[in-house]
């Protein structure tokens, strides 16, 4: 597929994964939605890609969906595009690739679903992240009212999403939704660096930990341990898990093949 709203970059495992439509603030529209979709189910089944960080061009990672396009939905028409938002969350979740949000700027609505969805945020200084659908008249519908609640716990996400307040990128690391602050010309490269610490290690394994993780939230404590046990026990099974314990054991660097 041609990407016309996408900027992929691949550098020793490490993809940088840029939305390139500034004139719009890359707004979440049909054909960004699917471009972005398909651009991750490429780059999931690539086994020499190790880690994506995915950010945006321009002063936004991405300011909202597309007020525009969604303005003259009817609601069964609606219902499907929130639909079509909420599969691309779930494809970032369900990648074996660790996803980084490197949130340059605003991450507004679906943009902050979108951020969300990754496995954590790095946000420039300068970013600002919110909620603002109740100042439209409607709610978020790209997994926002769930994905929030479940990272900073109910009573801040109702404060967040009924107000439709904007917050600096301080506050949301203050309230754990961003991982770490970056000056803004520094805020790829930290990224992109933690991404080489990321696929330097076991892939396998970081891979499992990710299914782990995001499959235990939904489970009870006991159920997610017994989750947990058995991707440990398959993962004996690994090439990677051999070369990992020899590389201990004889005092040597171990050269991981994702294997």
């Amino acid at each position: 597929m041609e990407y016309r709203k996408l900027l992929i970059e691949q550098n020793d495992g490490i993809v940088t994964l840029t939305l390139n439509s500034s004139e719009t603030l890359n707004s979440l529209n049909s054909e960004l939605i699917i471009e972005l979709g398909s651009a991750l189910q490429q780059l999931g089944t690539d086994r020499s890609v190790r880690v994506i960080v995915l950010t945006g061009a321009g002063k936004a990672f991405v300011a909202g969906a597309d007020i525009k396009q969604m303005s003259t939905m009817p609601p069964d028409q609606a219902a499907a595009f929130a639909r079509s938002g909420q599969q691309l969350l779930l494809t970032i979740e369900q990648l074996e690739q660790p996803v980084i949000a490197a949130v340059n700027g605003f991450a507004l609505g679906g943009g902050l679903e979108l951020a969300l969805a990754c496995d954590f945020i790095y946000a420039s200084t300068k970013a600002k992240l919110g909620f603002p659908e109740v100042t439209l008249g409607i709610m978020p519908g790209f997994g926002g009212t769930q994905n929030l609640a479940r990272l900073i716990g109910p009573n801040r996400a109702k404060e967040m999403i009924f107000s439709g307040r904007m917050i600096t990128a301080e506050q949301a690391e203050a309230w754990g939704i961003v991982n770490r602050l970056c000056e803004p010309e520094q805020l790829l490269e930290q990224a992109l660096a933690t991404a080489r610490e990321i696929g330097s290690v076991g892939l396998r394994g970081v891979a499992a930990a990710k299914q782990a993780l995001v499959s235990g939230l939904n489970m009870s404590k006991e159920d997610g341990f017994r989750h947990e046990a058995a991707l440990f026990g398959l993962l004996f099974a690994t090439a990677d898990q051999k070369e990992g314990m020899a590389a201990f054991i004889e005092k040597r660097k171990a050269a991981f093949t994702n294997n």
